[in-house]
């Protein structure tokens, strides 16, 4: 196992105010991901959206990695640009890497959004055979499925430009490097370590989202020290595209 280099992008925001770092989801580039939040969230915060190994501008990768060592990815981007520390917001896998910050690295946050996340998601085996599926045919053939759980019903259809623009992500994922991030979520597994967590931390879920529900959110916010949890209407398994101005409400509330 390797700490990945990973490559975060500098979004057009307030260049004085505090970091916010953005993760992304599976599959997703984060810039893309986060893309309909900004015009909330650029007035209040110097933005940074990083991406797991071949998603994005991260470059692909061989060598096989853990969200603790994505945790330690992330700290290297801080540390690159001398920012002593951030609040943080993380979809999917990058909120279970907002979670391994939390474990590995709290003394550089202040506050943590875990979004449509959990501290262990789906089962090993589906993981496993995730990860055998993408080598097999390639995240292309994930297309179709992927979208029935990223998207709640008539989303794509009111907002074409930016689901198409995430589906073209995950065909444009390295398949390698998506393979080793499944395995990767196959054996993250922090429920039994989330009261190590001190700092304040949102659990924020899509109210129809099947991948993550309301259920692993109240998990994340009854373990930690300080948590809470905010459910968003009318979504599915991220937030962030499928309901912008609600997502970028409740972590205005929570991150100011």
């Amino acid at each position: 196992m390797t700490v990945p280099r990973l490559v975060a992008t500098a979004l057009d925001s307030a260049a004085d105010g505090p970091v916010l770092v953005l993760g992304p989801s599976l599959g997703t580039s984060s810039a893309v991901l986060w893309e309909p939040v900004l015009p909330a969230l650029a007035p209040h915060f110097r933005l940074l959206a990083w991406d797991i190994p071949g998603h994005g501008a991260s470059p692909a990768t061989t060598e096989p990695f853990t969200m603790a060592e994505l945790a330690d990815g992330v700290v290297a981007i801080l540390d690159e640009l001398g920012v002593a520390e951030a609040r943080y917001a993380g979809v999917s896998i990058g909120g279970a890497v907002g979670l391994a910050l939390g474990l590995g690295h709290q003394d550089r946050l202040t506050k943590l959004a875990i979004l449509a996340s959990g501290a262990k998601i789906g089962t090993p085996e589906s993981w496993v055979d995730r990860a055998a599926f993408i080598r097999a045919q390639s995240t292309s053939a994930l297309v179709v499925q992927t979208a029935q759980r990223w998207f709640a019903p008539g989303i794509m259809e009111q907002q074409p430009v930016i689901s198409g623009r995430l589906l073209h992500n995950l065909q444009d994922a390295d398949d390698e490097s998506y393979a080793l991030a499944c395995e990767a979520l196959r054996d993250f597994d922090v429920i039994d370590r989330l009261g190590e967590i001190e700092i304040p931390v949102l659990a924020l879920y899509g109210e129809q989202d099947e991948v993550t529900p309301r259920a692993s959110a109240e998990q994340i916010a009854e373990g930690v020290r300080d948590g809470r949890t905010v459910g968003i209407a009318d979504s599915a398994h991220l937030p962030p595209a499928n309901q912008p101005r609600a997502t970028a409400d409740a972590l205005l509330a929570f991150l100011a």
